[in-house]
């Protein structure tokens, strides 16, 4: 959410920012929270001053009562009933107008990076550089669903009956290597200084709203009848309103987290759900990054942490690049936002296995995340995200890069403590 006092002072450029994300339907919000803003003012003013002038009347009270002037006294204090009544009224207007202008705010598209590349959809993210040479093998690479199933690894069938589409089992050596990847990426964020959490995996309505916009909401957030809770998309939404109507040290910045949930998503729009594979799906798990740090910090921590992840597939010996993402390709809150895509031999191309993001203050405004400076000043922290690996996904690009032409996967070194020693995996049938 944006400061409502830049708004104010910039409405050319909010509107601006809103065309370069291809969002014109939003552009006369712009005008609307702008009128509500001064009305809200207005109103917060009249009701200052109605407050001084009843505590002006009440010491006339008193006065009057000392001096026996009873009549006038009590005509002063009729005057005082009617300010309450009129403060009542101004108050309840102020807060009917303030909660609609914080929605309306909260509608607004953060403001984006200047040199975010300006495109209507995910056809116009960039490509910025490649990590790892992608091959293709001179033998076939199966279909990733037929290469777990070579394992006896993979039930989507049984799935289907227990929870219908966009589930699915993984069994024996493909679910081993689904959890092994999850503590090699853990322990490899951990290595780099960051604090391992295991969050709540239902969070409430107002901290969903903290953390992204309305429209992701309803189309990605599962919500629980008869309560005020939703499973969590990405263990993101709950490790950042941990700290909602929070007020840090500057000291004790930066806040650095990495954290396993399940995830849940509708996946309501146009991909829909795969019915054969486990490339979009309801349900899967993710290690995750997050950082809160000062606003000077941000941007050394967006590097860093897109380079963590390159890092962490090349380590599992799968080529991936960075793809920067276009204006239009941007959720409403972030600043700035990459993809990092594993090559899939199979496809000759690439595809998005992490998603790093900057979102400057637009959720630290909307959770109330402030840090008290050293020279007592307050001001909203900055807050980043990153995916560290997300299986099922990410199993795809491990089994057809380390795919054998006997049909034996082979395991990188790293990851062989998590895998019992094993060095491959060799197929059931």
């Amino acid at each position: 959410m944006l400061d409502i006092k830049f708004v104010r002072e910039n409405p050319d450029k909010v509107k601006e920012n809103i065309k370069k994300k291809f969002q014109d339907k939003k552009l006369p919000l712009v005008d609307e929270v702008i009128d509500l803003d001064k009305r809200v003012r207005e109103l917060k003013a009249e009701g200052d001053t109605l407050r001084q002038t009843r505590n002006t009347v009440s010491d006339e009270i008193g006065v009057l009562f000392r001096e026996k002037r009873v009549d006038d006294a009590n005509a002063k204090k009729e005057e005082v009933v009617q300010i309450n009544e009129k403060l009542v009224d101004i108050e309840k207007e102020e807060e009917k107008l303030s909660i609609l202008l914080k929605e309306k705010m909260m509608m607004i598209p953060n403001m984006i990076a200047s040199d975010v590349p300006i495109g209507e959809d995910d056809s116009k993210n960039v490509e910025e550089k490649r990590f790892g040479e992608p091959v293709v093998p001179d033998y076939e690479i199966p279909y990733h669903s037929d290469i777990m199933a070579s394992f006896n690894g993979l039930d989507k069938e049984a799935a289907g009956r227990v929870s219908g589409a966009g589930f699915y089992y993984l069994m024996g050596d493909i679910a081993r290597l689904h959890s092994a990847v999850l503590s090699y990426a853990r322990d490899f964020m951990i290595d780099k200084g960051f604090t391992y959490c295991i969050p709540p995996y239902m969070i409430h309505g107002d901290a969903v709203d903290g953390v992204m916009s309305f429209e992701e909401k309803d189309a990605m957030m599962y919500k629980i009848e008869g309560e005020d809770l939703y499973l969590i998309g990405t263990s993101e939404h709950s490790m950042i309103a941990k700290f909602k109507d929070q007020l840090l040290k500057e000291s004790d910045l930066p806040i650095t987290m990495t954290s396993y949930s399940p995830c849940f998503r509708k996946e309501v729009g146009a991909h829909g759900i795969e019915e054969r594979g486990v490339y979009r799906i309801h349900q899967f798990e993710k290690q995750e990054m997050v950082v809160i740090c000062r606003p000077e910090d941000s941007e050394k921590w967006y590097d860093k942490m897109w380079n963590y992840s390159v890092l962490l597939f090349r380590s599992l010996d799968i080529p991936v690049r960075k793809l920067v993402c276009c204006s239009g390709d941007l959720a409403d809150l972030k600043y700035r936002s990459c993809d990092i895509e594993a090559w899939s031999p199979r496809q000759k191309k690439y595809f998005e296995v992490c998603s790093c993001s900057n979102l400057t203050d637009a959720q630290a405004r909307r959770l109330g995340i402030r840090y008290k400076k050293e020279n007592g000043e307050k001001e909203f922290a900055h807050t980043l995200n990153n995916t560290v690996i997300a299986p099922p996904r990410m199993l795809i690009a491990f089994l057809e890069n380390n795919l054998q032409e006997d049909g034996s996967v082979l395991i990188p070194e790293v990851l062989r403590p998590y895998m019992g020693g094993k060095e491959k995996l060799v197929p059931k049938n």
